[in-house]
């Protein structure tokens, strides 16, 4: 079978980029199955992803060879082999339904990842990875362990090779040395009203305020809580016959399709991050 990549890229924009990458792969006997291209008039940059397949070149000679293209352009690259399941771990606290979705949909290979392992502050999802055969380890937090919990959860994630970390209801802040390892591989999903609701119980405070809209948002994690580059939203409708735990129940399904809409584009290489953007190739 013919080795397939994928190629990705962010250059500042300027003529004959395009044309570079392409005769590039020609070059090498590549043919272009899939790209598409997006320029940002705001920051002069662009962002290009290439799928391809080589049989004349191998993975080492086309990162030698993409290494000696790339200055000439000031370009930030990657490659990566597709077809290939992404290591992952997750990570959750006492809130199962998107760990669940996801555990399933890669269970029925609706998700090209490979969850590796599930980190927890609590034990209430042992039996649950148990029952995916995924390792489960439980790590209790508190203010005075923080450093050596978290120190032992990157362990972990090192150990398993994990290119992704989803925080599937993680309820603890990580600290800015955590978010700097995990920079552009790390995914929170948290609940996103109009207007906003922090602190405890945000779904009876959205009832109180009789919302109009539910919703869920995707991102980057980053050391400013729940501000990091944005993947994915969506929203649900409610109204004032919705009870708390209707709301409950809307919020919880938003939250695990998007979470998982935001996990599949990543793990297929289709996020390029453009400062506190993401530039999404779907």
């Amino acid at each position: 079978m013919t080795p397939s990549y994928i190629l990705t890229l962010s250059c500042p924009d300027r003529p004959g980029i395009v044309h570079a990458v392409s005769g590039f792969l020609l070059e090498r006997g590549s043919n272009i199955e899939e790209a598409a291209q997006y320029s940002d008039l705001a920051t002069g940059l662009f962002f290009m992803r290439v799928r391809f397949v080589c049989a004349q070149a191998s993975e080492a000679v086309l990162r030698e060879q993409l290494a000696q293209m790339a200055p000439g352009f000031d370009m930030r690259w990657d490659l990566h082999a597709s077809g290939q399941a992404m290591p992952c771990v997750i990570m959750v606290s006492k809130e199962g339904h998107c760990l669940n979705d996801l555990l399933f949909r890669c269970k029925s290979g609706l998700l090209d990842v490979d969850v590796r392992a599930i980190i927890s502050n609590h034990r209430d999802f042992y039996q649950l990875a148990a029952s995916y055969n995924v390792p489960f380890h439980h790590i209790e937090v508190t203010s005075a362990n923080k450093a050596q919990a978290e120190s032992r959860q990157l362990e972990i994630i090192h150990a398993e090779g994990a290119q992704l970390v989803v925080l599937a209801r993680y309820m603890q802040i990580l600290s800015n040395n955590m978010c700097e390892q995990l920079a552009g591989k790390a995914i929170n999903i948290h609940h996103s009203f109009l207007p906003s609701f922090k602190g405890a119980k945000p779904y009876h405070q959205a009832h109180h305020r009789g919302v109009k809209l539910i919703g869920a948002t995707a991102h980057y994690v980053t050391a400013d809580l729940d501000e990091g580059p944005i993947i994915e939203q969506d929203v649900a409708r409610v109204d004032h016959s919705k009870t708390i735990e209707d709301l409950s129940a809307l919020g919880r399904d938003t939250e695990s399709q998007v979470l998982a809409r935001a996990v599949k584009w990543h793990s297929e290489h289709r996020v390029l991050l453009d400062g506190h953007k993401t530039v999404i190739f779907k």
